[in-house]
């Protein structure tokens, strides 16, 4: 019997992240929604960790490996192009460190199906070491500053994101695209090696005239370790990326307003807010004058 629903393409990278791959995993095999095919990019993990999961998980699992780690945005692009070459609908990116309701993809595609403006959709995520508080709820961004925003970050659930919003970006978290948005836009950035390509994508998508949507029905749960304990490697990638957005999507104006107030606002009063984080002050530099002078992304990066 041929099967209605539209073909979902899950797409999970695996970095060094073996317990949390198999748990997203473990709870993926609970998801409602039945045409589902997963597909793991192992990105270049010090040990065997893809075999493991093949030898765990069985046909359940289709396996991508890299020989090394060419980035989020590269090795989401691996997976897509399998996705489309396979005869995907949906392609659904989700992070390792992820957890899932069981009626998250439904909540996803039904909305997908009844929005054939959305380029991307994403779902309501808290944070998984605290269950109540949310995480995002896709987020806004503004060029004029090189920064984006989390929509109710932090917040405790109380119904205050339980209605249907178009977002500037659906978070990379958790984010279902249409097959058909993928043919008009192309692939992820890999300029960005990680951090803010999906907030790219998404831009390029609206400038397109297609929206962004957070759908509050579908529920997930990130434990969010990186960004919880960030590495000097994180300071830089994030904010050379945040800039090279800026140097991507927007005008020379922006571009010059964005770096200035870097420099001379977000910088300092960080700084003098928060004298412990000193240390991140040489990532941070190293990515404002990566921009000043136009140095171009060197892949892979890490």
């Amino acid at each position: 019997m041929v099967n209605a629903e539209p073909l979902v393409s899950i797409i999970i990278l695996n970095w060094n992240g073996l317990e949390d791959t198999r748990e997203c995993l473990r709870s993926l095999s609970h998801a409602s929604y039945s045409n589902r095919r997963i597909i793991v990019v192992d990105n270049g993990s010090e040990a065997p960790e893809a075999e493991t999961l093949r030898d765990e998980f069985g046909d359940s699992v289709h396996l991508i490996q890299s020989e090394t780690n060419v980035g989020f945005a590269a090795g989401a692009n691996l997976g897509i192009r399998h996705a489309l070459q396979n005869g995907a609908d949906y392609a659904l990116l989700l992070n390792n460190d992820t957890t899932v309701d069981p009626m998250f993809l439904t909540a996803l595609v039904d909305a997908a199906e009844s929005r054939k403006d959305g380029a991307a959709f994403c779902p309501k995520t808290y944070f998984y070491a605290d269950p109540e508080i949310i995480y995002s709820t896709g987020g806004s961004v503004s060029l004029w500053t090189a920064t984006a925003r989390q929509i109710g970050r932090g917040e405790r659930d109380s119904g205050q994101f339980d209605r249907v919003a178009t977002r500037d970006y659906a978070d990379g978290v958790c984010m279902l695209i249409p097959r058909r948005a993928l043919e008009m836009l192309g692939l992820l950035d890999e300029d960005y090696f990680a951090y803010w390509e999906e907030t790219d994508w998404c831009a390029r998508a609206c400038s397109s005239g297609l929206r962004c949507y957070y759908i509050p029905d579908a529920r997930i749960w990130h434990k969010a370790a990186r960004v919880q304990s960030p590495t000097n490697e994180y300071y830089f990638l994030y904010r050379r990326n945040a800039l090279m957005f800026v140097r991507k999507r927007g005008s020379p104006l922006h571009r010059v307003l964005a770096l200035l107030v870097h420099v001379f606002f977000y910088g300092p009063r960080y700084f003098l807010t928060h004298p412990g984080k000193i240390g991140r002050a040489p990532a941070e530099l190293k990515a404002l004058l990566s921009d000043a002078s136009n140095q171009q992304p060197r892949r892979p990066f890490l």
